[in-house]
């Protein structure tokens, strides 16, 4: 019997990717893809009879408020999808004996450890989106207990979305002076990648629910990430590219935010 899998914000970049890598429902697993514009999870009324109308197996929730400089200057908006929203989908879940696979993020920890951040850390986080996604988080723990949080970082998109990736890849094709921070030590994730995990966690018989943590090996800077964005591209050397010492954002965040799974 197939797997009939919901993918909430499917136009974001996680979302695109994996409706691109696996929509073709092959591997007894049967996928729904849902825009903001198709299903509001801010709308507790419409999530409800929308689970009760379909009865899904498995929700993929890429749907996320992830504007870290703007949930700063309006924290409700931050708030409202990533902490209710999220309430409300645990709640329907629950309902609907659905098992909620709910992406969240590295920001949940304030970055002062200097060894990578294991599932079983303390979150402590430091700006408003960072405490946003937490209580997503806490929603979920406390309301269900089939459930997959999985934290990722810095997440990109080669292809999809409005990424870091994509902005320095569109300047230095532009030619433009390019000054990236060394401030902030993470784990670049290929949402191929996450895809790919997710994927593999849904199809997997032997369940093991709780949190996890997934991010591709490599720890770097964002000026390290910058230049190997250019490698990659053969651009190297065919734009300016800076150290920055600091980035002035209003927002904090986390110095070293690096995952282990």
């Amino acid at each position: 019997m197939n797997k009939k899998i919901l993918v909430t914000g499917a136009n974001g970049q996680l979302g695109m990717t994996i409706k691109e890598l696996f929509s073709k429902n092959d591997d007894n697993l049967d996928f729904v893809f849902v825009s903001k514009e198709d299903l509001d999870i801010t709308n507790n009324e419409n999530i409800n009879q929308f689970f009760i109308n379909n009865k899904f197996d498995y929700c993929i929730n890429c749907a996320a408020y992830t504007n870290v400089e703007q949930a700063e200057r309006t924290p409700e908006i931050a708030y409202k999808v990533n902490d209710a929203g999220v309430k409300h989908l645990a709640i329907a879940c629950k309902v609907t004996n659905t098992i909620l696979v709910q992406i969240s993020t590295d920001y949940v920890f304030d970055g002062e450890k200097n060894t990578p951040y294991t599932p079983n850390d303390r979150p402590n986080p430091i700006n408003e989106y960072g405490k946003s996604k937490r209580k997503g988080e806490e929603h979920i723990q406390d309301i269900l207990k089939k459930y997959f949080i999985i934290r990722t970082s810095w997440l990109y998109s080669k292809k999809h979305g409005r990424n870091f990736y994509k902005t320095i890849l569109e300047n230095a094709q532009a030619k433009a002076e390019l000054s990236v921070t060394t401030a902030q030590t993470g784990c670049p994730t290929d949402a191929v990648n996450l895809s790919n995990y997710i994927i593999n966690l849904v199809k997997d018989t032997t369940v093991n629910y709780g949190i996890k943590h997934f991010c591709d090996e490599k720890e770097m800077t964002w000026y390290d990430f910058a230049k190997q964005i250019l490698v990659e591209n053969s651009l190297i050397g065919k734009t300016n590219l800076i150290k920055a010492d600091n980035y002035a954002t209003l927002a904090k965040s986390p110095k070293y935010s690096v995952l282990l799974m």
